[in-house]
């Protein structure tokens, strides 16, 4: 059985028990105090304790194996010496405590899928395969190498190869971490899952679809799963400690008093119900409060180890940048001004489809420049842009089509730098060359640099599959000293392995290329509206693109953690204080029960804390103030 459905199973199991508690509890105190029928008033107990009891202490002594003394333990312990006691109903309510608890916590858990399972949903499943100059459809496995397949408006690559009939773009970003649109004609390389535009492109098979980007993205997936972190529940850390000493102070107090019973009040007053109830509690408070903020928590864990992340690996596109290109440089060479050269450029951009076409209009009207009609545009794919702008030829095109033609002015143009560019040319002659870059998000660098000392962070690092003078660019305009670029999803799982052997890692991105590294991590958060395979992954979802939502996620976190250890460990004080009164005798089992509700309802109430702000949950714009 899969852990994802050996999960479901026993998240139902639990929830039928909890269900079945409370209606048996119901029933008792009908037939006790509505029908006073004493004689009676027991057997929905029993039913509850057996049907609901037993198989709880069956997955409880299974874990005895393992010597996972947690707080379950503890709870299983006072189930049977309720019973021994004859004490049905505080039995039946340890039932309820531990069921529910678990059900509650389980829920909040649970996902609407697997990751694998999105995976597999968006991977086509047919391609469509040009045969004797048929069209058939096909089944993926039967895709050879050489063969000629038309990809459809708006799907997705079934494999990768080479484009050998059709003009288009596609989005790789899923897949690459590229923010923009890439142009694609004769001779471009397709991956598969890149998500086509919206013309048909016929395209080479390069690679069967197993072996394609897609699929070795899945395979990382699937190892990543198959790897995570296993790290223990708060309630059974602090658990393994208090369960051991609450046996061992029952068993002292029966021996050294000879009486039974100060062992089973003992055990009654220790039931954990600040570590069942007030830590859910606590979590479930700010499950909520995290969603008012837009922050979706897909894991509980999340909120328990957030706070605990020492090292944090960040995605570029779409996380510290707003995945739109800018226009970020203008290099004159001729004798036009910058804004005369901007002016005509937009002027005859204005009429193009191109990614970075936009970026210009934008500059363009930040500095209210004015449009000039255009004449005669022409825009063939892969050659570039032309027109006639104020009866002057422009021209839009790159570095590499000049160097064809041997252009005479292509030792003006200025050397390869970062980012993208475009060569401007003016009656054939060379005036200027843009440059453009991913825009950084305003709040990225006081984001950086407020997580060591507000957060405790000793380690940031800039992880891409952008290029690595990308990468520089944008770490030096944030201040993160540690980057690296031109990574595959398989080494980003790498780096956040490798990180992880010294801190808890903490991995922020967008894209299906992220999805490995997310499930490695000890904690993953997808960015703003992140493809569904990327929220699968993620243990929580920013579903606002902000850094403002990512620092108040971790003092959610911070503040669940203290007013859940504040309601366990303040819980569990009073509750050993009662544990000494039992063991001398001065706290019998009614008694012993009636003061651990009592400790139950304030632990509760300090726990429903969680569910509201007490103050700012980020101090962001404090730091960057100062």
């Amino acid at each position: 059985m899969s852990t994802t459905t050996h999960s479901r199973t026993w998240l139902s199991q639990e929830s039928v028990i909890a269900t079945l508690t409370i209606i048996a509890i119901a029933i008792h105190l009908a037939l006790r105090f509505g029908l006073h029928l004493e004689h009676a008033q027991n057997w929905p107990l029993y039913v509850a304790l057996t049907l609901g009891g037993i198989p709880l202490l069956w997955e409880l002594a299974k874990e005895l194996r393992h010597l996972n003394f947690g707080a379950d333990w503890l709870a299983g312990i006072s189930i049977v010496t309720s019973v021994l006691l004859g004490e049905y109903l505080a039995g039946t309510i340890v039932v309820l405590m531990l069921s529910g608890g678990e059900a509650l916590e389980r829920y909040a858990a649970g996902r609407a899928s697997s990751v694998l399972s999105a995976l597999a949903e968006r991977m086509p499943r047919k391609a469509n395969r040009v045969t004797d100059g048929k069209l058939e459809e096909i089944e993926l496995d039967q895709v050879r190498v050489g063969d000629h397949l038309v990809v459809m408006p708006h799907e997705p690559c079934p494999a990768d190869g080479e484009v050998i009939e059709g003009h288009g773009s596609m989005d790789e970003s899923y897949l690459t971490g590229e923010p923009y649109l890439i142009s694609k004609a004769p001779g471009a390389a397709v991956i598969s899952g890149a998500v086509n535009g919206e013309q048909a492109l016929t395209i080479r098979a390069t690679r069967l679809p197993e072996d394609s980007r897609y699929s070795r993205i899945m395979k990382v997936m699937r190892e990543s799963e198959q790897r995570r972190p296993r790290l223990r529940r708060l309630a059974d850390q602090l658990g393994a400690y208090y369960t051991p000493l609450a046996v061992v102070l029952g068993l002292a107090a029966w021996a050294l008093s000879g009486d039974p019973v100060r062992f089973l009040a003992v055990v009654i007053v220790a039931t954990p119900c600040p570590l069942l109830i007030g830590i859910p509690v606590a979590l479930i408070g700010s499950i909520s409060l995290a969603a008012k903020r837009g922050i979706i928590i897909k894991d509980p864990r999340v909120l328990e180890r957030a706070a605990q992340c020492r090292t944090l690996i960040i995605d570029k596109t779409g996380t510290l940048t707003i995945g739109r290109p800018e226009l970020t440089e203008t290099i004159l060479g001729g004798e036009l001004s910058e804004d005369e050269v901007l002016a005509i450029t937009a002027s005859l951009e204005q009429y193009s489809k191109h990614p970075l076409a936009q970026a210009i209009l934008r500059a363009s009207k930040e500095r209210n420049l004015a449009m000039h009609p255009a004449n005669a545009v022409s825009e063939p794919p892969g050659q570039g842009l032309t027109g006639e702008v104020q009866d002057r030829t422009i021209q839009v095109t790159s570095r590499t089509k000049l160097a064809k033609v041997e252009h005479p002015d292509l030792a003006k143009i200025p050397p390869v730098s970062s980012g993208l560019e475009c060569v401007i040319l003016v009656d054939d002659r060379y005036q200027a060359t843009l440059r453009f870059h991913d825009a950084p998000r305003s709040d990225g660098r006081p984001f950086i640099q407020h997580l060591g000392p507000r957060h405790g962070f000793g380690k940031v690092l800039l992880v891409s599959g952008d290029r690595t003078a990308e990468v520089k660019y944008l770490a030096e305009l944030m201040g993160i000293e540690d980057y690296v670029g031109d990574q595959s999803p398989e080494d980003k799982v790498a780096i956040v392995r490798r990180e992880i052997e010294s801190a808890q890692v903490l991995f922020v991105g967008d894209g299906v290329n992220d999805a490995p590294a997310m499930a490695a991590a000890t904690v993953g958060v997808a960015f703003g509206q992140a493809h569904e395979v990327t929220s699968e992954a993620a243990g929580a979802v920013l579903l606002e693109p902000t850094l403002t939502h990512l620092d108040e996620l971790l003092h959610v976190s911070a503040r669940m953690r203290r007013v859940a250890l504040q309601s366990a460990v303040g819980g569990i004080g009073m509750s050993m204080v009662g544990m000494v009164f039992a063991a001398f005798g001065l706290l019998p089992p009614i008694a012993g029960a009636l003061a651990q509700e009592g400790i139950d309802l304030i632990v509760v109430v300090n726990a429903l804390r969680t569910a509201r702000p007490g103050g700012p949950l980020s101090d962001l714009n404090d730091h960057a103030k100062n």
